[in-house]
């Protein structure tokens, strides 16, 4: 365990530093070639684990360190730590022993004295800490509790007054795992039966999303590779039908990748369809998706900010844009995010946003329709982007957000969807530009 401890110290303090867990985690991971598989899975989960409650265990090692710890490289190993003995099922003794011995392999012999004294102190005193605990002030009583930044915390009580609490501790949870049906492939009722058959539990949500009891490796997932199935949130598998297309309408993804849109919208309609992203290797992602569904797309490098670049002049018939944001409403499958934004980074991304749309808008023919699309909560990135570009573009009109029979269990609020047990947190807009 002593391993995965360090892996998930490092993962985590590359964090702080600035990094995504995405680039942080491989990175330590690569510093222990010989960790086993089993090292490297406990390690991802204690990463995410840390982060998902960093706010809780960095009070509490606030209250067993007075003075803090200079080294980050040992203040993260005992957040990992921390984490475990409030969070996980491990054994107490084990969880400090082996702590103790990652700060030795740490090359920091100064630190063992230091690691067992904080989490043995943290053994004695647990009840009487988290009391303590209860007793900061705000806003640091709020970081303690939910685990999010102040300003997260603040913005969620201002724009959701009687949800706050609930979106914060649905974040705080472990994300499902649902899979969406490939219905040229086969059916949602073929498929169950398939799952039924290989033992693997599972509940049709609604429209082609399966949700998995338990998460498994896609290896594991029967007939992924033969593209039967793909992994893609509830909320997300909404935009395929929320965007109105026809047989043949030219339409525009933009920001395309991964291309878990893309190809749904292919795979229950045969449109004629250009998938664009402004990085080429993420575009790549969206290429070997294709493949495994045997989809076809034309795939772009194009800055959708910047559509003199990459536009042919042709209009759209639909675009769909589904724009950079703060991932604020898929905090549970990126904890990192909590720690890394910052609330200035909500301004930068709206006006992000606003351009995007701006420059969009003219590749779409009248009578066309655009579906803008945020996996954020924040309205700042959301309604105020809508209400703003209406107000500058009168040749638009917003048109409701409405489901077809099969989606009774989605519940929009002006088109925002609240995070859940079932889905993420996205917001959609739908609107047309005038004949």
């Amino acid at each position: 365990m002593h391993i995965s401890q360090l892996i998930a110290a490092q993962a985590i303090a590359g964090v702080f530093a600035g990094r995504n867990l995405s680039l942080s985690l491989p990175q330590a991971l690569a510093k222990y070639p010989k960790a086993t598989p089993q090292q490297k899975a406990v390690a991802q989960d204690l990463s995410y684990g840390s982060l998902r409650f960093y706010g809780e265990c960095d009070a509490t090692l606030s209250l067993l360190a007075l003075k803090g710890i200079s080294d980050e490289g040992i203040r993260c190993l005992l957040i990992v730590a921390l984490y475990q003995l409030l969070h996980d099922a491990a054994d107490e003794f084990t969880v400090v022993n082996q702590a103790v011995t990652a700060a030795e392999l740490s090359k920091q012999n100064w630190a063992k004295g230091l690691v067992n004294g904080v989490l043995r102190n943290f053994l004695r005193q647990k009840d009487e800490l988290k009391q303590k605990l209860n007793t900061f002030k705000m806003p640091n009583l709020d970081i303690a509790k939910y685990s999010y930044p102040a300003w997260w915390i603040a913005k969620l009580k201002t724009q959701y007054p009687e949800s706050w609490q609930a979106i914060l501790t649905i974040g705080n949870t472990h994300p499902p795992m649902t899979l969406r049906v490939n219905v040229r492939k086969t059916s949602v009722e073929d498929y169950l039966k398939i799952l039924a058959d290989s033992q693997i539990a599972a509940t049709h949500l609604g429209g082609t999303a399966i949700q998995l009891t338990k998460p498994l490796p896609v290896d594991k997932v029967p007939h992924f590779h033969d593209g039967f199935v793909s992994v893609q949130d509830y909320a997300a598998q909404l935009a395929a039908h929320l965007l109105p297309v026809r047989k043949g309408d030219r339409v525009l993804d933009a920001c395309a990748a991964p291309g878990g849109k893309t190809g749904h919208l292919l795979e229950i309609v045969d449109v004629h369809l250009t998938a664009l992203d402004s990085d080429a290797m993420r575009l790549e992602r969206v290429e070997s998706n294709l493949q495994r569904l045997n989809l076809n797309a034309h795939l772009k490098v194009g800055d959708a900010q910047n559509p003199k670049t990459w536009w042919d002049g042709r209009q759209f018939d639909a675009i769909l844009v589904d724009v950079p944001c703060s991932a604020s409403g898929i905090v549970r499958r990126h904890v990192d995010m909590k720690w890394l934004r910052r609330e200035e980074d909500i301004v930068s991304f709206a006006q992000q946003q606003a351009a995007i749309l701006q420059q969009l808008w003219q590749c779409l023919a009248k009578g066309g329709k655009m579906l803008y699309v945020t996996c954020s909560i924040f309205y700042d990135e959301n309604q105020a982007q809508i209400t703003t570009f209406l107000k500058n573009n009168p040749d638009a009109t917003e048109h409701p957000i409405l489901l077809t029979n099969g989606f009774e269990n989605i519940h929009f609020t002006n088109g925002q969807l609240i995070p859940n047990v079932n889905h993420d947190g996205l917001f959609y807009a739908l609107l047309q530009k005038n004949q």
